[in-house]
């Protein structure tokens, strides 16, 4: 049985990335963490775990994969898209894999770390894409420029309160944006959503350049 630690600020993707794993039966998720204090804790309390933690959580490697050998536990570091993971491995990571993965291809990568292999690259990882994701492409053509907004910051983890304040608009109008941008993408909810646009990288990169823009202000 591999006991998983799942260490991500996105609160989407990180229970996006919890079903996917959890429907395995060789998979046991004994932690999610959001921030780093509860992330060295879940390492403490949990020893010979398999740690997959985002980068984006802006972790000191030189402070976080000692920690994670001496407890006996191993390691996999969820990359944005297009982040080169050579440096990680070069600190000790076991695994990479970059955030638009496939759910077949995080299977892969963690049950590979589970049997003790070391410099574990995800299927496709740095890589020539050769898959122009034509479904990814369609609909990031279909979405409208708020639309796209709003699965940008849905896949940022917001609510749509939070959504409506930084759109400048009600919970009412998002609402009925979603009803749209459900029908377009073919999913039922907002972790589908999540999901599908981690999953299309075309679609994945326009979210996560709006989402910068949207956090800074711009």
């Amino acid at each position: 049985m591999n006991k998983l630690i799942l260490a991500d600020n996105q609160a989407i993707f990180r229970a996006g990335t919890a079903k996917i794993l959890a429907m395995e039966d060789d998979f046991r998720i004994i932690a999610q963490c959001a921030e780093a204090e509860r992330l060295y804790g879940a390492l403490e309390t949990f020893r010979g775990a398999i740690l997959i933690f985002a980068s984006a959580l802006k972790l000191d490697p030189q402070v976080l994969l000692p920690r994670v050998h001496a407890n006996g536990s191993r390691s996999i570091v969820v990359a944005e898209n297009g982040e080169p993971v050579q440096p990680w491995f070069n600190f000790g990571v076991h695994g990479a894999i970059q955030r638009n993965a496939t759910g077949p291809a995080l299977i892969e990568c963690v049950r590979h770390v589970g049997l003790g292999e070391r410099n574990v690259r995800a299927m496709g990882l740095d890589g020539p894409m050769v898959d122009e994701d034509v479904v990814g492409s369609r609909v990031r053509d279909r979405l409208t420029p708020k639309e796209l907004k709003i699965v940008a910051l849905i896949v940022q983890g917001c609510k749509n309160k939070e959504i409506a304040i930084r759109l400048n608009t009600t919970e009412q109008v998002i609402k009925n944006y979603l009803r749209s941008i459900y029908d377009k993408t073919g999913v039922s909810d907002r972790l589908e959503l999540a999901l599908f646009t981690i999953h299309h990288r075309i679609l994945a990169e326009a979210a996560q350049a709006i989402a910068e823009q949207i956090l800074q202000g711009l």
